[in-house]
């Protein structure tokens, strides 16, 4: 395994895949959540729902993950984030689609198993995200990038994707 591969590894196992698998196994565990097969139209309304907003959520962030890989030179790590600033793919739609597609694997999960501590985490996650990205990554990511990133920022949402791409 190269150098490259081994960072990205190592920034996967120790924050989307803690996120996205090592926590909601946790909780299956401590709150006896099962797989069940629905027993009605809305339960099995909710599942597809579900693995609609998995498919979605994996998908978001492997292509996110892939330009922070080629475009940005960078992990999707704090400790090592990218060198370049990453505003194409699905970065022209949403400035956080890493952290859109692990919200939306965790709501996936949490409709699939209809858990409504899976949804609690869900939603904790996606407020953690909403106060740590402006106060803490943000300001970073001006510093680093200045004028490119607050034109970016001005054009392209946080969290919430546009309807059209930036072409910025």
């Amino acid at each position: 395994m190269s150098s490259s591969a081994l960072r990205h590894a190592l920034a996967i196992l120790a924050l989307p895949f803690t996120v996205a698998v090592l926590v909601p196994i946790w909780i299956a565990r401590r709150f006896a959540v099962s797989a069940a097969f629905p027993d009605s139209f809305l339960g099995s309304l909710g599942v597809a729902m579900g693995l609609a907003a998995l498919g979605v959520g994996v998908t978001l962030f492997a292509a996110s993950l892939r330009r922070f890989a080629g475009e940005g030179e960078g992990t999707l790590a704090p400790w090592d984030p990218p060198r370049a600033l990453v505003v194409r793919g699905p970065y022209r739609y949403v400035r956080n689609p890493m952290i859109s597609g692990v919200i939306g694997v965790l709501v996936g999960e949490a409709l699939v198993l209809r858990s409504v501590p899976h949804l609690v985490w869900a939603l904790f996650f996606t407020v953690l995200n909403l106060v740590y990205i402006p106060l803490v990554e943000e300001p970073q990511l001006e510093r680093r990038f200045g004028d490119a990133y607050r034109h970016y920022c001005a054009n392209v949402p946080r969290v919430v994707p546009r309807a059209t791409p930036w072409d910025g």
